[in-house]
Formats: C-alpha cells, sequence, structure tokens
C-alpha cells in the first residue's frame, strides 16, 4: 500500500467535516451525533418533536456520497466479499451498538471528545476488536 498525500488531504477534510458537524450539533442543540441513537430515535415514533430533524440527519447521510460523486468523482468500489457477508457484519454491528451503547461515531467522535471514559472504553473496545478480526482474516482466509 503506498501513501498518497492527495487521499490523505481528503481523509483529513472528511474528519474535520464530520468534527465540524458534531460540535454544530452538540453545540446548536445539545445533541449527540451518534448514528445508532439517531435512527433508534428515528424508528421510535414515541418522539415525535425530534423525527424530522433526524429525518433531515439521514437523508444529509445519504446525500452527501452522491453529491461528492456528482461534485468530484465517482470512487471505485469493487466489494470482493458476498452479500450474505455483508449482511451479517451489518447485523453484528447492529448488534455491537445497541450492546456498546452507541456506535463508533457516537463514542468514538462525541464521546471522546467530551473525555468521557466510557466513551474511551468503548472506542478502545472497537478498534481492539476490528485488529484483531482483520488479522485473524488476513491470517485465515488468505
Amino acid at each position: 500500500m503506498n501513501f498518497v498525500l492527495n487521499d490523505a488531504l481528503a481523509g483529513l477534510a472528511g474528519g474535520a467535516l464530520i468534527g465540524l458537524a458534531a460540535a454544530i450539533l452538540l453545540l446548536g442543540n445539545g445533541r449527540i451525533a451518534g448514528i445508532s441513537g439517531i435512527l433508534g430515535a428515528l424508528v421510535n415514533t414515541s418522539l415525535p418533536a425530534t423525527w424530522k430533524e433526524n429525518a433531515l440527519f439521514v437523508a444529509g447521510l445519504a446525500a452527501a456520497p452522491v453529491a461528492y460523486a456528482a461534485v468530484v468523482a465517482k470512487p471505485d468500489i469493487d466489494i470482493t466479499t458476498s452479500i450474505p457477508l455483508l449482511i451479517a457484519a451489518g447485523v453484528l454491528v447492529g448488534i455491537g451498538s445497541r450492546l456498546g451503547s452507541g456506535c463508533t461515531s457516537g463514542h468514538g467522535v462525541c464521546g471522546m471528545s467530551r473525555l468521557s471514559p466510557r466513551s474511551i472504553a468503548a472506542t478502545l473496545t472497537f478498534m481492539a476488536v476490528a485488529i484483531a478480526i482483520v488479522t485473524a482474516m488476513r491470517l485465515f482466509m488468505a
């Protein structure tokens, strides 16, 4: 794998935009920009006051890559694994988000920036498990 400065700068800009959006949501309405919490509140119909805001947030998540592809370029995406494996991975991520009381965006971006001990522990756990799984997949699936 080679280092490409433009890719690094694009990642840096994307990370800065995610941080800025999380800060605006927290400072603007006092809400954490955790995607699992926002999606959960969108599905939970007992919270009608935040439904529109959550729907717009999720719509923005879906529209952002489309806008990027229209303005910059379509990324080359090559999915090399099976659809059932991707579905199983998505289900496991959903279960993990529920068990961990939040997702990587909530804990990693918002919780760690607030120095939340629970979020720091959750993010360390997410990262350790991810590293272990990738290492195991590379060793045993090669």
